[in-house]
């Protein structure tokens, strides 16, 4: 079984991923990282950074994986917005 940190961690990439979600998770992440009711908080030193660096250094790290994978797939002609050509259906009228 996944520890809790895993399982996060799967849950926020996940959603991060999504378009319709992903916009909304990096607001929610940003506030959360500027607000000053945290799990630890921030006026503990060393102990209130923590979470603060954890959830930045996942939110870093999934972020930098879509914008790869993003320039990745640029770089080959595949755009995962856009249906391929081989599932497109054409209707040619001979008139």
């Amino acid at each position: 079984m996944d520890s809790p940190i895993q399982a996060f961690y799967d849950w926020y990439k996940r959603t991060l991923e999504h378009p319709k979600y992903r916009w909304l998770l990096a607001g929610a992440t940003l506030l959360y990282l500027l607000s000053p009711i945290d799990i630890s908080p921030d006026f503990i030193p060393i102990i209130g950074w923590i979470d603060d660096a954890a959830v930045a250094s996942i939110f870093i790290t999934a972020m930098s994986q879509i914008v790869l994978s993003g320039l990745t797939n640029k770089r080959s002609g595949l755009r995962s917005d856009t249906p391929d050509a081989a599932d497109a259906t054409v209707d040619v009228d001979f008139n």
